[in-house]
C-alpha cells in the first residue's frame, strides 16, 4: 500500500506591504502661470536696471573714449593706464593693503570681542563702546582720527608725555605708514558690526551641542575651534563678505585725511576713479578705473561666495 507524500514545501506567508504609490505628477506650470509671475517681477527688474545696471553700461560705454573736447574711440588704451602709469599701479597695491587689513581685522577682532563679552556682566557696556563708532559716519571718523594722527595730534604729544619721544611721527606724511593707520582708523569703526553678528551667532548656538563636547572631552580651544566655530560659519560669511566690498570701495576716510598724499602715494582706486574723473578731467580714465574697481568687487564676492556657501561634496 502507497503512502501519499507529503508536500514538505514552505507556504509564503501573504504579504502586508502595500504596493508602492506611484509618486504624484505636477501638471506643468501654464503659460498664463509663468506670464503672471514675470509681470509681478518686472516692475522690480526694470527698477534694478534703471538704477543699477544702466549707470554701469554708460560708465563702460565711455571708458573706451579719449578725455579730448572731441571724443574719440580709443579702444581699450585707457585700460592700458592700470600697466603704464605708477599710479594706477601703487592704486591698485594700496587696495590690496586696504582689502587684506579691513577683512583680517575686524573679523578677529569682532570674534574676539563677541566671545570674551558674551553672558559677562559688563557685556552690554563693551558692546555699546564698541558698537558706537559704527554709528559715525565716516567723514566724522576721519576728522576724530585727523585729530589724533597729525603732527601735533593727541597720539605724538601722548608719546612726548610719556618720554617716549623717539617714536613721534607724522603719522599720515609716509607711505605705507599713512596707509596702515588708515586701515586702523577703518577697523575702529567697522568691528562694532562684526561684534554684533558674531554675538547673534553666538546666541544661537545650541546649548546641547556645546554639553555634548564637554562629556566627549573637548574643552578650551578645541571645543572653540571644532564645535562653535563651524556654527559661526554663516555668520563669518557675512563678515568677510561686507568686509570685503567695504574695502574695495574705501573713499570718504581717505579723502578727509590724506585726500590720497602725498604725492598720490595713498590712493586706494576709489580715490583714483574721483582724482581722474573730477581733479585731472580725464573721464575716460576715471571710468576705466570705475569698470576695473567694479569687476573687482564683484569678482572677489562671488568667489568668497561661492566657495563657502557651496556645500561640501558637491
Amino acid at each position: 500500500m502507497m503512502t501519499s507524500a507529503v508536500d514538505r514545501r514552505p507556504t509564503t506567508a501573504p504579504s502586508s506591504v502595500p504596493p508602492p504609490v506611484p509618486p504624484v505628477r505636477t501638471p506643468p506650470r501654464r503659460l498664463k502661470d509663468r506670464l503672471a509671475g514675470a509681470g509681478f517681477l518686472a516692475p522690480a527688474v526694470l527698477f534694478v536696471a534703471a538704477l543699477l545696471l544702466t549707470p554701469f553700461a554708460v560708465t563702460m560705454y565711455r571708458s573706451f573714449f579719449s578725455d579730448g573736447r572731441v571724443s574719440g574711440f580709443t579702444w581699450f588704451t585707457n585700460y592700458g593706464l592700470f600697466l603704464s602709469d605708477p599710479v594706477l599701479a601703487k592704486s591698485i597695491e594700496n587696495t590690496l593693503m586696504w582689502v587684506v587689513g579691513t577683512v583680517a581685522l575686524p573679523l578677529v577682532l569682532g570674534l574676539g570681542i563677541a566671545v570674551m563679552t558674551n553672558g559677562s556682566g559688563w557685556s552690554r557696556v563693551a558692546r555699546l563702546l564698541v558698537v558706537l563708532p559704527y554709528a559715525i559716519s565716516g567723514s566724522a571718523v576721519a576728522v576724530v582720527w585727523n585729530f589724533i594722527l597729525t603732527t601735533d595730534g593727541a597720539a605724538n604729544q601722548a608719546l612726548q608725555s610719556l618720554g617716549l619721544g623717539s617714536f613721534a611721527q607724522g603719522w599720515l606724511l609716509e607711505w605705507p605708514g599713512n596707509t596702515l593707520v588708515m586701515i586702523v582708523a577703518n577697523t575702529w569703526q567697522s568691528t562694532g558690526v562684526a561684534v554684533i553678528l558674531f554675538l547673534v551667532g553666538l546666541q544661537t548656538i545650541p546649548p546641547e551641542t556645546l554639553e555634548a563636547a564637554s562629556l566627549d572631552g573637548a574643552d578650551g580651544l578645541r571645543k572653540f575651534w571644532y564645535v562653535v566655530m563651524p556654527q559661526l560659519r554663516t555668520v563669518s560669511v557675512i563678515v568677510v563678505g561686507s568686509s570685503l566690498v567695504n574695502g574695495l570701495k574705501s573713499f570718504d576716510l581717505i579723502w578727509v585725511l590724506t585726500q590720497g598724499g602725498p604725492g598720490r602715494n595713498s590712493e586706494t582706486l576709489a580715490v583714483s576713479m574721483y582724482q581722474e574723473t573730477f581733479l585731472a578731467l580725464r573721464p575716460g580714465a576715471g571710468a576705466a578705473v570705475a569698470v576695473v574697481l567694479t569687476v573687482i568687487v564683484l569678482l572677489a564676492s562671488w568667489l568668497y561666495l561661492r566657495r563657502q556657501l557651496t556645500p561640501k561634496g558637491a
